[in-house]
């Protein structure tokens, strides 16, 4: 912008003035000096001032445009200023010539300022121009009034006030201030009724408005505002100085709506608004054209609107409504400004009146000059406001614009994202609209192009948060639509591949969880198709995991471990995922490929003992999987072997929790096993549970019982299995068993020996186990025929604290009968029991029948009739048992045999002849019948017959 020159001349004032600043460049015509010349040979100071002075001038206005003025222009002229000002008054011919060195200078500014207005400037250079200036003006001040020159205080102002305005534009407030004032008190000695030309009245105004916000800048309302309330003396009548102090009013008005003071600024705000409202209403009535009354007019309700405004900030919704009624009723038509049903909207809104408010959004559809981004904020308010009852509105009004108006792809993206919102209350239904929102062809058709990229990019990430949100609440159906339409919104090239996969992935996440397995599977096989990865094989596995199709997912399993991208840890996953659908054969072979992986030395996230320890506990939740756990229980401790027990199982106090509870897992599957009578499963878990417990680091006296129990019922389960599968045990079980027994007994030794020094009570044998280990040693032993060891090993028995009567019963039981006799065992055990049984305060008379009647059938059948006196002797032994018991306390049958069978024996010999044998034997016989209940008819025969015999010899 080019700027005008300034001439001065000593004729009346024109109806122009001269001072008045245009658009155009113009010159003056060169100022003759005689005077000045002449002056210049005179010897006085202030002659050589201003000849300094003129020099610089003449610097300025003859420098080319490519050359800016020297540096120290500035400081020289204003050292000559300086001078100038302290000598004492001049006469008006030399205050002529200030006044033309002013204008001269003031003119040279102008050239330069017209030059860096098409040349590039840097700002240095323009705050050298307004010192310039400044020193323009103070020549002036100095000078002051001279006789033939028309208003010298309006022009020197004027100068003021340019100056004032170019160090406000520079930010240099102060200056502008210092200007500015200097100007009020040059003008401030006139009578301002006085006043009748037009320029200088405005320039009245101008200087007032111009301090005044210097002076808001400055952060000094009070006097902004002060200064604005001074300037009503200045406006003459006019229109267009209403107009200007309107603006100013408003000006300061929005400054402080904006300033986010609270209320405070908007009770400031208010303040100034109704100010220049008022202005406004002045104005109108002042304006004498219809272009000043238009412009009036437009500024009122410019005005009006803001006022609306700050009373929507307040939440005064009433005075909303006023200001917006008094506006569309006003002459002329009203006032049709968009923001008109915004304020209304929003007012509506405050006021809970929402139908209303929706009347007011769907008005604006019909309103072609809408903005975009004021019906979009209109949108998202009503929203807002609304609530999840506005989305179908909202959603309808933004469709209703698509015809209408230019949309842009951001628009939508902005409604999309408000309509969704953050879940909660009615977010199902909020989806709902906004997936029938996206879906529309024409919404889809905004994000077409490359120049909608971004938009595209950010529409799809609101529908896939969307979906996201609503797939957490477990609300897959809303999610699957959500992640469905997103899809939309991604376009079909080899850069989105891999974003188009995971969409079909999410999606098949979302069909798994409604159980829409064939759909899932549809979609999975597609993402597969465009990124084949290991979650696609994975979700694979899950889709025939839920179908129950067993072989599909452990085939699955292992396409998973053939991906370039797997993951130990997706072995896990599958496994976890099995146990939770009750697949626990597909747990077993996911866990049991995830092993197969340590073998090979791989890094691994899971400990291997884990892995064995998840898969025996999967194993033990159903029967029959004895195989397996013994399998799975085996490979432990080969690994254990191979690698180290610390390796394996993890040192200190983590280890020994895991070794220990190996050696429970197989305790107590022995334990089961044996109780349901599947010895051969049992002897092999307790084998392991005995190497388990040895594994234990210090192992105390506790595991070392625990090793010897498992040891010795280890080798029980092989001999008990021998019945069960009916096969004799072969040569290699018998050594093995006779092995383990060997290390049993060591250990045995070892116990006792310790417990008797430590006097240990707590973790001593139990006698049954004493008992097992002989029973099962007696055995091993006659399997390799070796009779005097078992003799000595149940004379050894027999001798110890834990033998008990009932003990050495069974093991004369089992030596007296089955496929290896062994006779010297039998009869020292039952004649120990014997012993023991008689022995006791309450004798169990009917183990002692069932001893006595084991001891004569052993001692008939081994020694025949050559050794009667032996077999006799038990018979009198038991005699002499009877005499004395209450009836019924022997057994009566056991009686009963002991009576016939001693009669029986009597009939040999008489029939060969031995009468004095037949007749002891017949009164041993008589005897113990008269001591057994229910026999007396017995008895009576037996003594007819007996003095019979007695008779005839």
């Amino acid at each position: 912008m080019l700027e005008k020159k300034k001439e001065y001349d000593q004729r009346p004032k024109r109806k122009n003035p001269p001072f008045k600043i245009s658009r155009q460049k113009m010159r003056i015509a060169e100022i003759s000096s005689p005077e000045l010349r002449s002056l210049h040979r005179d010897t006085e100071p202030n002659n050589r001032s201003l000849f300094q002075i003129e020099t610089i001038v003449k610097q300025l206005e003859t420098r080319s445009a490519e050359k800016p003025p020297p540096e120290t222009v500035v400081s020289d002229l204003r050292q000559c200023l300086t001078q100038l000002s302290q000598l004492a008054s001049f006469p008006n011919s030399l205050k002529l010539q200030i006044w033309k060195l002013s204008y001269r200078l003031w003119n040279a500014c102008v050239d330069i300022s017209n030059t860096t207005a098409i040349r590039s400037s840097s700002s240095a250079t323009t705050e050298s121009q307004a010192e310039l200036r400044h020193i323009a003006a103070d020549l002036l001040s100095i000078a002051g009034d001279v006789d033939g020159i028309p208003s010298p205080a309006i022009k020197s102002a004027s100068f003021y006030h340019k100056t004032g305005q170019i160090w406000h534009s520079l930010r240099k407030f102060d200056l502008a201030a210092k200007c500015f004032e200097r100007a009020t008190d040059l003008v401030s000695k006139l009578e301002i009724n006085s006043i009748t030309d037009a320029g200088e009245r405005k320039l009245l105004l101008d200087l007032n408005l111009a301090r005044s916000r210097t002076a808001w800048e400055v952060r000094d309302p009070n006097l902004a505002v002060a200064l604005l309330n001074r300037s009503k003396s200045f406006l003459f009548g006019a229109c267009e100085h209403y107009t200007d102090l309107a603006k100013q009013f408003m000006a300061f008005g929005k400054r402080a709506l904006s300033s986010g003071g609270g209320e405070d600024a908007n009770r400031e705000a208010l303040k100034l608004m109704n100010e220049a409202l008022e202005c406004c209403e002045k104005g109108f009535g002042a304006a004498r054209t219809r272009e000043e009354k238009v412009e009036i007019r437009g500024l009122r309700w410019k005005a009006l609107r803001f006022i609306a405004a700050i009373h929507l900030q307040k939440e005064e919704f009433e005075s909303v409504i006023k200001c917006v009624k008094v506006l569309r009723d006003s002459a002329d038509g009203g006032d049709e400004h968009p923001s008109l049903s915004v304020l209304a909207m929003k007012a509506w809104l405050g006021l809970g009146r929402h139908g209303e408010a929706e009347r007011e959004l769907r008005g604006m559809v019909i309103d072609k000059g809408i903005p975009e981004g004021v019906w979009v904020s209109a949108v998202e308010a009503y929203f807002v406001a609304a609530g999840t009852a506005g989305a179908e509105t909202a959603k309808g009004v933004f469709l209703g614009l698509l015809g209408r108006c230019h949309v842009s792809a951001g628009s939508a993206v902005r409604v999309a994202h408000r309509v969704a919102g953050g879940g909660g209350e009615g977010g199902r239904l909020r989806a709902k609209v906004v997936a029938e929102l996206v879906s529309d062809e024409r919404v889809v058709a905004l994000f077409a192009g490359q120049d909608a990229a971004k938009d595209r990019v950010a529409m799809h990430a609101v529908l896939w948060n969307c979906g996201a949100d609503n797939f957490q609440s477990k609300d897959y159906e809303t999610s699957a639509e959500l992640f469905e339409k997103s899809m939309l919104y991604i376009p079909y090239d080899a850069e989105n591949r891999i974003l188009r996969a995971k969409g079909f992935r999410v999606l098949c996440l979302c069909y798994l969880g409604l159980l829409q397995l064939d759909r899932a599977q549809e979609y999975i096989n597609e993402a597969e198709k465009l990124e084949p990865n290991i979650v696609c094989a994975f979700l694979k596995f899950k889709i025939y995991l839920q179908k129950n199709d067993h072989q599909g997912a452990i085939n699955q399993i292992e396409a998973m471990t053939t991906c370039l991208d797997f993951q130990p840890d997706f072995l896990s996953l599958s496994a976890h995922e099995a146990v939770a659908c009750h697949a626990l054969p597909i747990a077993v072979a996911s866990l049991s490929s995830m092993l197969k992986f340590y073998a090979s030395g791989k890094s691994m996230p899971t400990a291997e003992v884990t892995v064995v320890r998840t898969l025996l506990t999967v194993l033990s939740q159903e029967p029959g999987n004895e195989q397996q756990v013994i399998k799975f229980l085996k490979h432990a401790h080969t690994r254990a072997s191979e690698i180290g027990p610390d390796c394996f199982f993890g040192k200190e106090e983590v280890g020994r929790r895991e070794r220990n509870w190996f050696a429970v897992t197989s305790w107590n599957f022995g334990t089961k096993s044996g109780q349901d009578k599947n010895y051969e499963s049992s002897a092999v878990f307790l084998k392991l549970a005995s190497d388990f417990y040895a594994l234990i680091e210090g192992s105390d006296n506790e595991n070392n019982v625990m090793v010897c129990k498992s040891l010795v019922l280890s080798v029980s389960s092989m001999i008990a299995s021998e019945f069960e599968r009916k096969t004799s045990m072969s040569e290699t079980e018998v050594k093995q068993a006779l092995y383990l027994l060997d290390r049993a007994g060591e250990m045995l030794k070892s116990i006792s020996a310790r417990n008797s020094v430590n006097s240990d009570q707590i973790n001593t044998i139990e006698p049954e186990l004493f008992f097992i280990y002989t029973f099962c040693y007696y055995d091993i032993q006659g399997r390799l025929n070796d009779l005097g060891s078992q003799l000595l090993n149940v004379k050894s028995f027999a001798s110890s604290k834990a033998c008990k009567p009932h003990h050495l019963l069974q093991i004369g039981l089992s030596a007296s009968q089955g496929p290896r006799l062994n006779h010297e065992v039998a009869c020292f055990a039952l004649n120990e029991c014997l012993s023991s049984f008689l022995s006791s305060a309450a004798p169990d008379y009917q183990n002692v029948a069932l001893v006595m009647r084991k001891l004569i059938s052993n001692a008939s059948i081994h020694k025949g009739d050559a050794d009667d006196d032996l077999v006799y002797s038990m018979y009198k032994q038991a005699y002499r048992i009877m005499v004395g018991l209450k009836e019924d306390e022997y057994p009566i049958e056991e009686g009963k045999w002991l009576a016939m069978t001693a009669w029986n024996r009597a009939a040999v010999p008489v029939r060969l002849g031995q009468i004095e044998v037949g007749k002891k034997w017949m009164t041993v016989g008589l005897d113990i019948a008269k001591h057994v209940p229910g026999m007396e008819a017995y008895k009576e025969c037996m003594e007819e017959v007996l003095g019979n015999l007695k008779k005839e010899f």
